[in-house]
């Protein structure tokens, strides 16, 4: 008969609840800590962060980017060689090779990027693993069901590649938003909805290349428009913060250009 892999959780908010609750339901044995969240079913309570990794094969630590390091330090005491620390968390790179730093000789630390929210997903959150231990990791979850991929390189490759994307994703969201607000205010929102959807619609890799190309090709006119864009958006009441973002990174490469 095989022993269940014992799993320690800290942090048992939104995101790592649906994860634990998975992973009882996969066959694991779960025990977790948070301050100020009970487990869920099937999670055996545990008194803090030490204790709740003392007996623990594989470590998730879902907590916050701001607790990170903290939850590790808190956990050293119990923690014992041969332990894989996932950082679940969306920390800098930084952050995440401090950890392997702080773990030292104590455990194997891996660095877990999630790369969709994990509401509605829980242990099937696709994820991207790096680290020394990363295949030990994809081991010890792909047969419970989760989607590992991994990503060669130390901790802090994978939410390196999460963050990069992230500055488009978040990026592009915050535009849009903006726009929209603006557009709200000039009477034409569901027009400038329909327009963004067609547009993100028909986007395909020749797309991104003619956006690359014409962002540096035409840098001065462009900036030129998102000043008079930035200033709309003023009378109408709305702050311009992704306006102005894209103007000073157009006025970069004019002035760029202009020195070459």
């Amino acid at each position: 008969m095989t022993t269940p892999l014992r799993v320690a959780l800290l942090g048992l908010g939104e995101a790592g609840s649906e994860i634990a609750t998975d992973l009882v339901a996969a066959g694991a044995d779960v025990r977790g800590y948070d301050p100020k969240v009970a487990p869920p079913r099937g999670v055996e309570r545990r008194d803090d962060e030490a204790d709740a990794v003392r007996d623990a094969e594989l470590v998730l630590s879902a907590n916050s980017s701001h607790d990170a390091a903290v939850a590790l330090a808190h956990a050293l005491p119990g923690l014992r060689p041969g332990t894989v620390w996932a950082d679940l968390n969306t920390a800098s790179p930084g952050v995440k090779a401090g950890l392997v730093t702080t773990a030292a000789d104590a455990a194997d630390v891996v660095d877990v990027a999630l790369m969709s929210p994990v509401p509605g997903k829980g242990l099937r959150t696709p994820m991207l693993v790096s680290g020394e231990a990363a295949d030990r990791y994809a081991a010890m979850l792909r047969p419970l069901g989760a989607e590992v991929t991994v990503q060669p390189g130390p901790a802090g490759t994978a939410i390196s590649r999460k963050l990069l994307r992230s500055v488009f994703y978040k990026g592009l969201a915050a535009a849009v938003v903006e726009a929209l607000e603006g557009a709200k205010a000039a009477g034409c929102e569901q027009w400038l909805a329909d327009n963004v959807a067609a547009e993100l619609a028909g986007f395909t890799e020749d797309s991104l290349n003619r956006l690359v190309d014409g962002t540096h090709r035409h840098a001065r006119r462009r900036a030129d428009e998102m000043a008079a864009a930035a200033q709309q958006l003023r009378e109408f009441g709305v702050e311009p913060r992704s306006a102005t973002a894209a103007h000073d990174l157009l006025a970069a490469l004019r002035d760029q250009g202009a020195r070459t």
